[in-house]
């Protein structure tokens, strides 16, 4: 999958909706994921010790969530909050947005098209990064993980249809950019074309093999290809 793809798949939108770790901004870069979610695991367990053997078996904060809602919805509002603290405290020392981002989200404005962030991380958390890094003009709209219902996370494609609503466009006009299976998961159950930005060795072929429309190694390359002829046709 090469720029054609890339340039054919952004021809047919209407609305491209970035995912936030990852394309835009490795949140957890200064603030690494497994140190967060020991702590997370650390006050779940601290009120409900039988979810210890199942916490200790992922290094994923949104894991932790996600196990932890299931089994008592209150202490997992807790550990919600105490992600959504850390979330921002890892923006806060992320430093620069992805390299190719800010073109990209430029380049996605200029040509037209409507945008939108749409992450399992707290909205508050994409909005506080992209305020200081002045992307906040380039994003109509930021649909964050839903309070309270950590189910609603990719690979549900809630956030995707009611980021779609918000922009007041068909979602399958719409193309998601992500990092991950469950992007592309999430984009093909609601109709709408996905994007793998394959920031890892693996994930090229991981992506392919899911049925991405196109699979991209450089955000450089969603600038390129939406300024190109073919997608402005």
């Amino acid at each position: 999958m090469g720029t054609d793809n890339l340039t054919e798949t952004l021809a047919g939108t209407i609305a491209v909706l970035f995912d936030f770790d990852g394309p835009l901004c490795d949140v957890f870069a200064r603030r690494p994921a497994p140190e967060v979610a020991r702590e997370l695991a650390l006050l779940a367990t601290s009120t409900d010790p039988a979810l210890s053997a199942k916490l200790s078996e992922t290094d994923d904060p949104l894991e932790v969530l996600r196990l932890t809602h299931a089994a008592n919805p209150e202490l997992g509002l807790r550990v919600e909050e105490a992600l959504t603290a850390a979330e921002i405290e890892a923006v806060a020392v992320a430093g620069e947005p992805t390299p190719g981002a800010v073109t990209a989200l430029e380049a996605v404005r200029t040509a037209g098209r409507k945008i939108a962030v749409v992450s399992n991380n707290s909205g508050e958390s994409v909005r506080a990064f992209l305020g200081p890094h002045g992307l906040a003009e380039h994003v109509l709209e930021v649909v964050g993980r839903e309070e309270r219902q950590p189910d609603l996370m990719k690979p549900n494609p809630h956030s995707l249809l009611k980021a779609a609503e918000l922009l007041e466009v068909d979602v399958t006009l719409c193309a998601l950019i992500g990092d991950s299976l469950t992007d592309i998961q999430a984009a093909h159950k609601v109709g709408a074309a996905a994007i793998g930005y394959a920031n890892k060795p693996h994930k090229h072929q991981a992506f392919t093999e899911a049925g991405a429309e196109a699979v991209t190694e450089d955000m450089q390359a969603i600038a390129d290809a939406i300024q190109s002829p073919q997608s402005n046709d």
